[in-house]
C-alpha cells in the first residue's frame, strides 16, 4: 500500500518542520474523526493502551491507515505501553488526610475491615523506608517510615484528601528493571501482529529497559521502534545512556514534574531535546499543551508559548493527549497547534545546539556538506534517498530550514519517518533515477516548480544500509 501516491496539498516551502502526535480516544473514535485529525495537521497516531480493548484497536489501526492512505500522506501510529499500573485501588467516598497522620497502604486491601488504603501494585515489594511516596499528582505527599508484611507505612507531609484509583508516584524507589508489566507483554505481542510503527516504554529507568523491551520486539519479529517516555527522576539521572539506546524520546511531564521538582521540567527539557538532536533521536513534548483545549475553544496564551517554546528549542514533535481523545475540541486543537508551529518557524530561528554531534565524523562531515551545499545554492529541498532512513534521522538532527524530502523502499521507515523533524517522506522503488522521477512529479504537481534548485543525496548502492555517497545539485526543467 502506497500511502504517498496523491500529491501534497502545500508548496514545499510551505512545509510544517516539527510534527504533530494525536492521541485517538472517545471523542475521536471514527473513520471520519481520524481523517479529520490528518487533515488538519496530525502525522503520527497515538494509542493509549491503558484504555479500550484490542477489538477497539484492531478498528482504529485499520482506519489510520485507511485515512493515510486515502489522504495520500504517511502517518506513524504510537503504541503507548500502560507500565506499571501504580494506583490507589477501590473504596469507598474519600480519606481526609492531616499532616503527620500515618497513612498504610497494601495491595488489594479492604479499606473497611483493615484500615489499609489499598494499591492496584504490591509497593511493599519495590519501596524503602525514608523514600518519598506521592498520591494524586502530588497533592499528597507522604514518607515511608517502615515496610512490614506487605503493608507500607506512611507519614503524611500535607493535609488533602485520598480518592479511590488515583496515581502514586516513587521518586526515589528503583523498580530494578521491573516496569514491562504482564499486561504489557500482552499488548506488545498483540502490537507485533499489526502495524504499528513506534512502541513508547511507560516509566523508563534506566538504558537496560529499552534493551529488555528491544529483546522482547525481536523476538516477535517486530519492526517497531521504541520511543523512551521520561518520567521519572531515575530517567532524568540517566538521560545520555537511555538516549543512546533507544530511538525516540517523549517527555512526559505530568509524571515528571511530581517525580522531579516542578520548576526543573522547562530545564530537563531542553536537555533532553539537546541530547535527541545529539544522538538523531526523534524527541516529543507531551502533556498539557493544549489543555484548556479540553473544554475551551481556544487556548490560553501561556500554552501558545509553550507550544513556541517546544518549536524554538527544536523537538520533532509536540504531543496532543486528552485534547484529542476526551476533549470537545479535537481538531481545533490540532489546527492551533499546527498555527502555532508554522508561525515560529518562519519567525523565529531555532536554538543552536552547545555541544557537537555524537554520531561518527564521516555521517556528521556528508549531513553537514549536504546542507551546506543547499544553503550556498539556495535549494528549495533536500532530496535523501534512504534505505533505513538513518540519512533521513541525520540530516535532520541539524535541523536545516531547507525541507527535506525523503525517499524509501520501505513503507514501515516511510511512517516511522512521519515523526521526525523537516522530513516529507514518500515510498518509491528502489530504483538509481529515484530522486530524479521523484523530483519531476513534484514539478508537475507544483510542490517544487521550474529552475527550483535541489540537492540529492545517495548512495552508488540504492538500497543499501548506511552508503550514502554521492550528493548532486540539480536544477528542475
Amino acid at each position: 500500500m502506497d500511502t504517498t501516491h496523491k500529491v501534497p496539498n502545500v508548496p514545499v516551502t510551505d512545509f510544517k518542520r516539527v510534527k504533530i502526535v494525536a492521541t485517538v480516544g472517545p471523542a475521536t473514535n471514527s473513520y471520519k474523526d481520524i481523517l479529520g485529525l490528518i487533515k488538519a495537521g496530525a502525522n503520527a497516531i497515538r494509542l493509549n493502551f491503558s484504555h479500550g480493548t484490542h477489538e477497539e484497536r484492531d478498528r482504529q489501526i485499520e482506519w489510520i491507515r485507511k485515512a493515510s492512505k486515502d489522504y495520500g500522506k504517511p502517518v506513524a501510529i504510537i503504541q503507548d505501553l500502560q507500565g506499571p499500573k501504580i494506583r490507589l485501588g477501590d473504596f469507598d467516598g474519600f480519606v481526609s488526610v492531616q499532616k503527620g497522620q500515618v497513612l498504610t497502604f497494601k495491595y488489594n486491601a479492604d479499606y473497611e475491615r483493615s484500615g489499609h488504603i489499598p494499591t492496584q501494585y504490591d509497593l511493599s515489594k519495590k519501596v524503602k523506608r525514608g523514600e518519598r511516596l506521592y498520591i494524586f499528582d502530588g497533592k499528597i505527599r507522604t514518607t515511608v517510615t517502615s515496610v512490614a508484611d506487605g503493608i507500607v507505612h506512611t507519614r503524611a507531609d500535607n493535609d488533602g484528601v485520598l480518592i479511590k484509583r488515583k496515581g502514586i508516584n516513587l521518586p526515589d524507589t528503583d523498580f530494578a528493571g521491573d516496569i514491562i508489566t504482564t499486561k504489557d507483554r500482552q499488548d506488545i505481542a498483540y502490537g507485533s501482529t499489526k502495524d504499528i510503527d513506534y512502541v513508547a516504554l511507560s516509566f523508563v529507568q534506566t538504558a537496560a529497559d529499552i534493551r529488555k523491551l528491544r529483546t522482547l520486539l525481536k523476538g516477535l519479529g517486530s519492526s517497531a521502534r521504541i520511543i523512551a517516555k521520561i518520567e521519572t527522576k531515575a530517567a532524568v539521572e540517566h538521560i545520555e545512556a537511555i538516549v543512546e539506546e533507544t530511538d525516540a524520546l517523549m517527555i512526559a511531564r505530568g509524571d515528571l514534574a511530581i517525580e522531579t521538582e516542578l520548576e526543573s521540567v522547562p530545564i530537563v527539557q531542553r536537555q533532553i531535546i539537546e541530547y535527541g538532536r545529539l544522538y538523531s533521536r526523534p524527541t516529543i513534548v507531551a502533556t498539557q499543551m493544549l489543555g484548556s483545549m479540553v473544554d475551551m475553544p481556544e487556548p490560553t496564551r501561556a500554552e501558545v508559548s509553550d507550544v513556541a517554546t517546544a518549536v524554538i528549542l527544536g523537538a520533532d514533535a509536540v504531543m496532543l493527549s486528552d485534547e484529542t481523545a476526551n476533549g470537545k475540541y479535537p481538531l481545533e486543537a490540532v489546527q492551533v497547534m499546527k498555527r502555532i508551529i508554522m508561525y515560529s518557524q518562519k519567525n523565529q530561528a531555532l536554538q543552536p545546539l552547545t555541544m557537537g554531534f555524537a554520531t561518527s565524523r564521516r555521517q556528521t562531515a556528508i549531513s553537514s556538506a549536504i546542507i551546506g551545499l543547499a544553503e550556498d545554492v539556495e535549494a528549495k529541498a533536500i532530496v535523501a534517498e534512504t534505505a533505513s532512513g538513518a540519512t533521513a534521522l541525520q540530516l535532520s538532527s541539524f535541523r536545516p530550514t531547507t525541507p527535506i524530502i525523503a525517499i524509501t523502499a520501505d513503507r514501515r521507515v516511510a511512517q516511522q519517518l512521519a515523526l521526525v523533524y523537516g522530513i516529507k517522506s514518500y515510498i518509491r522503488p528502489v530504483h538509481k533515477l529515484a530522486a530524479s522521477r521523484l523530483t519531476d512529479w513534484l514539478r508537475q504537481s507544483k510542490v517544487l516548480n521550474k529552475g527550483d534548485m535541489v540537492v540529492t543525496a545517495s548512495g552508488r548502492y540504492p538500497g543499501v544500509v548506511g552508503t550514502t555517497d554521492t550528493i548532486k545539485v540539480r536544477m528542475l526543467e
